[in-house]
């Protein structure tokens, strides 16, 4: 049966987050299986075009007004949230958004099923504007989450440790978020060496984040001393912003003086292509990620790294664990742990492990946008009912 679905976040393509690439190839997946997929999102910057047909997918961009820390108003999602909603079968938010609950209500009025894909909780900078901002999209995420006819999640682990969502675990439905990772050929890491000026002799420490308060990279600044004491050829290589991350400006300018006195054994990558993102987690020898509170939930890229055959180092977080525990390919060490996370990185240098095979097959396929995207419309035809 095909389905008309509406999926509304604030920051889509090429706005780059794990939210926002969760719901890039959510939108695709289900769109390759034939069902009609409008995203009704923010225009954040404005030479974007408000209307765009992008594998499939219709995106349509509001225009900003203002922001309000990380989010924005966009004083156009009443009437547009209001047609498109009486366009489409079901209403598929993802959490936190501030508007979330003006289009719940709006999907409640129109007697549309809707769910809610929750990511993570809300945790925000010091500040009373970035307080006040956190309390409105709380409050929206609650009013969303209340009429909601489903919850998904990555993890039940997450679920049952979050202080929101355990609220409503009897709409909980768990749902592995899509991974994918385009096989890379040889030339193309050659090329990517070559391009970044990568040292083939390094031992590769990665990580891939937003330079952003809960991603915990003062705490692989604080290891890599005591990492580069067994070995002295290890570097660590930072994929992903780093310059103009909203809202985490005050994070930036803490950080960055102690970074800069690890002199080139930290290398910042920026934003690379999904081929450069191949190449890079092929290249590793252990991929790091040091999150240290619930507003990471699951952390995709360690997934994306596994497929690749690298092990990963990620601290002992509701949801974040679970792909180690899950694969074995890894290491769980304790949250904001400098010294455990030294260690946990040297163990896996010094092992120099590297995974293949079945494990890796099987991998690909429990996390393959397309078996996600089966999941999806499971749910949204059991929320439609027979008739829908």
């Amino acid at each position: 049966m095909k389905m008309r679905i509406l999926i509304v976040l604030t920051y889509y393509n090429p706005y780059k987050s794990g939210l926002t690439i969760y719901a890039v190839r959510q939108a695709q997946a289900l769109a390759a299986m034939g069902h009609d997929v409008t995203v009704l999102t923010s225009q954040y910057e404005r030479n974007l075009p408000t209307n765009e047909l992008m594998k499939d997918v219709r995106i349509i961009r509001l225009p900003v007004t203002f922001r309000l820390s990380k989010g924005v108003i966009m004083p156009g999602i009443l009437s547009t949230a209001w047609k498109l909603i009486a366009e489409s079968d079901l209403v598929n938010l993802h959490l936190p958004q501030g508007d979330a609950a003006l289009v719940a209500i709006l999907a409640k009025i129109r007697n549309k099923p809707l769910v809610s894909t929750y990511h993570c909780d809300i945790k925000m900078p010091a500040g009373l504007i970035n307080k006040l901002a956190g309390w409105g999209a709380s409050l929206s995420n609650h009013i969303s989450a209340s009429l909601s006819d489903s919850l998904v999640q990555n993890t039940r682990d997450f679920a049952e440790n979050s202080r929101f969502l355990k609220r409503y675990l009897n709409k909980l439905t768990v749902i592995q978020p899509p991974i994918v990772v385009d096989p890379v050929s040889e030339n193309e890491k050659t090329q990517f060496v070559r391009k970044f000026e990568i040292d083939p002799s390094s031992k590769i420490i990665g990580m891939v984040a937003r330079l952003a308060s809960e991603k915990g990279v003062e705490y692989l600044v604080d290891a890599l001393p005591e990492v580069l004491k067994d070995v002295d050829n290890a570097q660590v290589i930072f994929v992903g912003n780093y310059q103009n991350v909203i809202g985490e400006q005050a994070y930036k300018d803490k950080v960055l003086p102690m970074i800069e006195r690890l002199g080139d054994r930290w290398k910042f990558l920026g934003v690379i292509s999904e081929v450069e993102k191949a190449a890079f987690f092929n290249l590793c020898d252990v991929l790091v990620l040091p999150s240290i509170n619930s507003t990471e939930s699951f952390g995709m890229v360690q997934v994306e790294a596994m497929t690749c055959g690298t092990p990963v180092v990620a601290t002992d977080l509701p949801g974040v664990r679970q792909p180690v525990l899950f694969s074995g390919m890894g290491k769980i060490v304790p949250v904001k742990d400098s010294h455990a996370l030294a260690k946990g990185i040297l163990d896996i240098l010094k092992s120099s492990v590297r995974f293949n095979g079945e494990k890796l097959n099987a991998l690909k396929e429990h996390y393959s946008p397309e078996r996600v995207a089966k999941a999806y419309e499971t749910l949204y035809q059991k929320l439609m009912g027979p008739n829908g």
